[in-house]
């Protein structure tokens, strides 16, 4: 690398796959080759940069320069500007929302600022298919000293001094799970990776996957040393076909250079990593019920103890870990468990990865410390709400947690705070509502989800959740009765209280969250029979004013229903029996005369 000039970086995440990167990569290396600068400058496909909202992002190296939305039919004039003028192309570069001015590099932008990457410390920076890029980067030196050290108990106690617990949503101290799977004596034992990642909108562990697949390897192999386990396996949802391509890699990459297999580094350990596929069940992000579908059962959770690191895969101790909690691992060791306690709060260390998505203006994958703020994520990280409206809640913990309002801005965010908010941290989704949000649609559509994703093993969960979104459709339908309030936060304790897994437990948490921070909405729709947000659809209708409109029959030609009456340049008339409420009217009206009750 140290012969080029230039380094071109193409973000070739998943998102910016789909928006042509990989076009974009070889539209350069063409046209390097066409103005012989080949040996000059080097094009690398690299994993997610995190602003995804500005991507597919291009990052020229040595000078930092960041370009944002890039198109294949840019490469030229980035070629021809950049590379061969020394001069940037001002057009492609970040423009900052509030002064206008552009910015060329990353570190004095609004998104990056307040982050600290340590799990996606190599994400769109080195090329994830080249296992020497990931050593440049202190790749595997963790596990060459963790190996040379020869003490497991040493290693677990730097992981249990470091503070880091489960990133996966349950937040388990990680040291203190390694050390019980390590004392439960067997002949075999194997050290899993959870990459079953269901939360709506939550994309952090793929990431992770696509941009540094030999950090989870190494921090499995460290994992396995610990525990006594020769066996790693990673279960991973189908969906993630470029992440999957990209383990497969590096796992081939790491038996040649014998940091995988048999013998690692001369150690006399082995250890060997092989992939398992999930079709996509959200309940398999649960331990218990992720082991049963690696060993072809039903993935259905089972009651504890014994805990997987009594009887986990094939009946043997296991120890189960997500893909955020393993990246962790290989800094902790080589910068040390001081180190990363620094960071964070007291109860939580280190950092967290976001996918902040919703009505914000900068979506995208975020890393920052454990106690940064919410408005500090909305507002600074995230450019604040979309459209200029105005903030209404923020969604935290996925289909799992609960709906936070604006008086929660100010909570440091870590485990503690979140559940004592009313939400939870879970695996990292962070979805952002504006004022156009129903939060009675918010809560029906997260129990949508949870139904279809039960199992259907236990009662509680499987029929309960069932009678809990009915009830939430009878409110949206305006069908809605005070009792009806009443028994949806009756049966949420309920379910709490009985259901089997983690799944049906917090089931109920976004009922009881929007209904604790927004229970003037759910009266609106019950008592008034109103959706103060214009959203729930049986209980809007669209009003032509009489005054506004001038009979241009816009509204009347668009309607495919036929409910719009009245003569040309005369003022026109919904008829509200006939009408189904599709909005066409009101979008194609050019005069605001079609107003939304």
């Amino acid at each position: 690398m140290a012969n080029y000039k230039y380094h071109i970086l193409i973000c070739g995440g998943t998102g910016c796959s789909a928006s042509s990167s990989n076009q974009i990569k070889a539209n350069f290396e063409q046209l390097l080759s066409d103005k012989n600068l080949s040996n000059e400058v080097q094009v690398v496909l690299t994993g997610c940069f995190g602003f995804c909202e500005k991507g597919p992002i291009v990052k020229m190296l040595p000078d930092n320069t960041f370009y944002t939305q890039v198109k294949p039919e840019d490469c030229r004039e980035i070629i021809e500007e950049h590379i061969v003028k020394g001069r940037n192309v001002t057009r492609l570069l970040y423009e900052n929302p509030e002064t206008k001015a552009h910015i060329s590099d990353s570190k004095h932008m609004g998104f990056y600022k307040k982050q600290l990457r340590i799990a996606l410390r190599n994400c769109g920076f080195i090329n994830p298919e080249n296992i020497d890029e990931y050593i440049a980067r202190d790749g595997y030196k963790a596990l060459a000293s963790v190996l040379e050290a020869n003490n497991p108990q040493a290693t677990v106690d730097i992981i249990k001094k470091s503070g880091l617990r489960g990133r996966g949503g349950g937040g388990f101290p990680t040291g203190l799970k390694w050390e019980i799977a390590s004392k439960n004596p067997a002949n075999q034992k194997y050290m899993i990776c959870n990459a079953d990642e269901g939360d709506p909108g939550a994309f952090m562990d793929r990431s992770i996957l696509e941009g540094d697949p030999h950090s989870v390897l190494e921090a499995m192999a460290i994992g396995g040393f610990c525990i006594g386990a020769t066996k790693g396996l990673i279960y991973i949802r189908a969906e993630y076909p470029l992440a999957i391509d990209r383990l497969k890699i590096a796992i081939n990459q790491a038996r040649e250079y014998g940091l995988l297999g048999t013998d690692l580094l001369g150690s006399g350990f082995d250890f060997d990593i092989e992939l398992r596929y999930g079709a996509g069940a959200f309940v398999c992000g649960e331990e218990t019920a992720l082991i049963h579908s690696m060993e072809g059962l039903r993935g259905e959770p089972t009651f504890k103890p014994p805990f997987p690191a009594q009887e986990g895969y094939l009946k043997k101790p296991s120890n189960v870990n997500n893909v955020e909690t393993f990246a962790n691992i290989p800094p902790i060791i080589n910068k040390g468990w001081e180190w990363f306690s620094a960071i964070g709060t007291e109860k939580s260390k280190g950092t967290k990865v976001f996918a902040l998505a919703g009505q914000i203006n900068n979506v995208g994958l975020i890393e920052v410390p454990m106690g940064i703020t919410l408005r500090e994520v909305i507002y600074e990280i995230g450019g604040g709400i979309k459209n200029g409206k105005k903030f209404k809640a923020v969604q935290t913990g996925g289909p799992s947690g609960g709906c936070l309002t604006e008086k929660f801005l100010d909570t440091p965010i870590d485990y503690d705070n979140l559940i004592a908010a009313g939400s939870m941290m879970g695996s990292g989704g962070m979805i952002v509502m504006d004022e156009s949000s129903c939060m009675v649609s918010v809560a029906k559509f997260y129990l949508d989800f949870t139904v279809e994703e039960s199992c259907g093993k236990c009662t509680p969960c499987r029929v309960g959740n069932k009678r809990l979104f009915e009830l939430l459709d009878k409110i949206c339908q305006g069908k809605g009765t005070m009792d009806d309030l009443e028994a949806l936060k009756n049966l949420s304790k309920v379910i709490k209280d009985t259901a089997l897994c983690g799944l049906g437990q917090t089931s109920p948490n976004p009922v009881l969250s929007t209904i604790e921070n927004f229970w003037d909405e759910y009266i609106a729709h019950v008592a008034d029979k109103k959706c103060p947000a214009g959203e729930c659809k049986a209980l809007k209708s669209y009003i032509i004013d009489m005054e506004q409109c001038i009979g241009c029959t816009a509204c009347a030609r668009a309607c495919p229903v036929n409910a719009i009456r009245g003569e040309k340049k005369m003022p026109h008339e919904i008829n509200q029996s006939i009408c189904i409420k599709c909005g066409a009217c009101y979008d194609k009206c050019k005069f605001n005369a079609v107003s939304i009750k």
